[in-house]
Order: structure tokens, then C-alpha cells, then sequence
């Protein structure tokens, strides 16, 4: 009861901090770089823009894309792994852990093998169908008849698929001479950008967000257990089939935009329901704003230890908060 109280009393401050951070850590964003830049010149690149003024060039065409490109992957990766850890009851899943990252790497690398020129939306169709390959073959090695999703298995069987697509992918590499093409893939990063990669893949983030959003009561008593979500009149398998699959077009989304970054859907989720408790409505919103938040930050040091490979920033915490995680059972915070 207290837990609940809280969280109903701090959700809206909590809500309003995290907003008023991410917009200042974009802001510094924009501002950091070679090139020096002051804060009006960014106002009047947004409201007066000069496309003979080389500043307001960066502005728009370089720095823009690139940290909106970053708050998105956040919000995407962040909201799938929230939704992954309801569905699943397992504190330990994210996206690059049960194959939907790997997935749509390998389906990415064929792409490029048999399309070079293929356009985004196809980049991001593929992602999709892979991150929906490498998840279903988790999920259904994962969940047995008798308890549902087991969390080691699932975990396992994660870690299995992951290898084998991975080398799957650096098969089709090595055959179509892809190496070069997929190191930024493998690494991670958003520095290449643009505005027509984020005028496709907005819309689809921001309708499978209000969607999860939407869902979020059902998210809630999902979580409490099968059982007494069939008992509630809920219909498990549409909730858990919806917003599985709205997950798995959120990671396909960000693998093709920025390649393959763990760990923001495992540490993002844990952080926000420490936050705000278990409550579903709470924590998608908060999950997407602390995400995009993570994933600018870390773009942002990456720039200033020089193009350092996000992934890796992002690495650096998550391998040992997942040890952590490990060490507690996977339970949820």
C-alpha cells in the first residue's frame, strides 16, 4: 500500500524532472561538438534558418537529427524491454538478451547482401521480421506448459539464439564482403542519422508507444500473474500477442537505426519501477523518457571521448547492473 501511494504521489514531480532533464541534456547536446555553437545560434537555425550559414547546417542537418535519432532509440528500446520484462514476469529479459536485436541484425545483413540500396522503410521492415524471428524462437524455447515463461530458460535459451545469428550474420558478412558495412552495426551508434530515417521511424515508435500506453491497465494484471488475469476476464493472448509483437517492431526500428545497443531495455525499466512502483500506467511513460534520456547522455560522452561507440558507453553500466540483477534472482525493483 505504501509502495502504491508513493507512486501515485511522485509519478507527476518524477514525470515533469525527467522531461525537464532530457531537455537539457539535449540542449547540451546540440551545443557540444567541434564546431562552436551558441545556444542562439540554435534558436535562430530552428525559427530562421539559413541554409548559407554553415552553423545552422550543423544545427539542423548533423546535430538535430542525430540527438532526436537518440531519444528515440531510447524510448523504443526502453519500452520494449519494459513490455518484454511484464509479459515475460522475468526482470532479466531486454531486447538484446532474447534475440530480438541479433534477430534484426541477421535480417539486416541480408539486406545489405541482396539490396544494397535498399530504402529505410525496408531497412526497418527487415528489422522487424528479424527481431520477430529471433523472439519468437526465444520466447517459444523459453515457455513451457506448466509455468509459463521460465526466466533462466528464457535467458538461455537467449543467449543461444543470439550466438547463432550473430554468426549467421557475420557468415552472410564474410560472404558478400559486408565487414566494413556492419562494424557500425555491431558497435552501435547514431551518428549517421537523418531527417528521412526519422520521418519513417517516428510515427512507428510514437503509435506503438500511445498503443502500449493504452495497454498499460492490461500490462499491470498481466504482471500479477496469468492466472489472475484470465480471472479478471482479461484475454492474455491478445495482450501478450499485441504487445509482444509492438515490442519486437520497436527493436527492429532501432537496430535499424542505429545498429545493435543492449541493455537500455533491461537497466531503464528496473530504474523507473524503483521510481514509481509496478503500475504500468506509470511506467511506459517514464520508461520512454528515462530511455531517450540514457541513450542522448551516452551519445554524448561517446562524442566527447571521441566517436567512442555508444554501445560500448552504454556497456560500460549495464554488463555489471545485469551481474547485479543476476545476483538477485532477476527480481524486479
Amino acid at each position: 500500500m505504501t509502495t502504491k501511494r508513493k507512486g501515485k504521489l511522485n509519478f507527476t514531480a518524477t514525470f515533469s524532472i525527467a522531461c525537464v532533464l532530457l531537455i537539457i541534456a539535449l540542449m547540451i547536446s546540440i551545443l557540444y561538438g567541434d564546431a562552436k555553437i551558441h545556444l542562439t545560434t540554435i534558436f535562430e537555425a530552428i525559427f530562421d534558418y539559413n541554409p548559407k550559414n554553415q552553423q545552422h547546417n550543423i544545427i539542423s542537418e548533423i546535430r538535430i537529427p542525430r540527438d532526436i535519432g537518440a531519444i528515440l532509440v531510447g524510448v523504443a528500446l526502453g519500452t520494449s524491454g519494459a513490455v518484454i520484462q511484464g509479459v515475460t514476469k522475468n526482470g532479466l529479459a531486454d531486447p538484446s538478451l532474447i534475440g530480438l536485436n541479433s534477430g534484426a541484425a541477421f535480417m539486416l545483413a541480408l539486406t545489405f547482401a541482396f539490396y544494397p540500396t535498399a530504402p529505410f522503410l525496408v531497412m526497418m521492415f527487415a528489422g522487424f521480421i528479424g527481431a520477430l524471428i529471433g523472439g519468437f524462437i526465444v520466447l517459444m524455447i523459453g515457455r513451457s506448459r506448466s509455468d509459463g515463461f521460465n526466466p533462466m530458460r528464457i535467458i538461455l535459451a537467449g543467449a543461444a539464439v543470439s550466438a547463432l545469428l550473430t554468426a549467421l550474420s557475420q557468415g552472410v558478412a564474410l560472404l558478400f564482403r559486408l565487414n566494413q558495412s556492419l562494424t557500425f552495426w555491431s558497435a552501435g551508434g547514431v551518428s549517421g542519422t537523418t531527417w528521412n530515417q526519422l520521418m519513417w521511424a517516428a510515427p512507428f515508435i510514437l503509435v506503438s508507444l500511445v498503443i502500449i500506453v493504452s495497454m498499460s491497465k492490461q500490462l499491470t494484471i498481466l504482471n500479477l500473474g496469468e492466472t489472475l488475469a484470465k480471472g479478471l476476464g482479461q484475454n492474455v493472448a491478445f495482450t501478450r500477442g499485441i504487445t509482444l509483437i509492438l515490442s519486437m517492431i520497436l527493436a527492429g526500428i532501432a537496430v535499424a537505426m542505429v545498429g545493435q545497443i543492449a541493455f537500455v531495455g533491461l537497466m531503464v525499466p528496473h530504474i523507473v519501477r524503483y521510481l514509481v512502483g509496478t503500475d504500468y500506467a506509470r511506467v511506459i511513460p517514464l520508461t520512454a523518457v528515462v530511455g531517450g534520456l540514457l541513450l542522448l547522455v551516452a551519445d554524448t560522452i561517446a562524442r566527447m571521448l571521441g566517436e567512442a561507440p555508444v554501445g560500448a558507453i552504454i556497456s560500460f553500466i549495464g554488463v555489471p547492473y545485469f551481474l547485479y540483477l543476476v545476483k538477485r534472482g532477476g527480481r524486479f525493483s
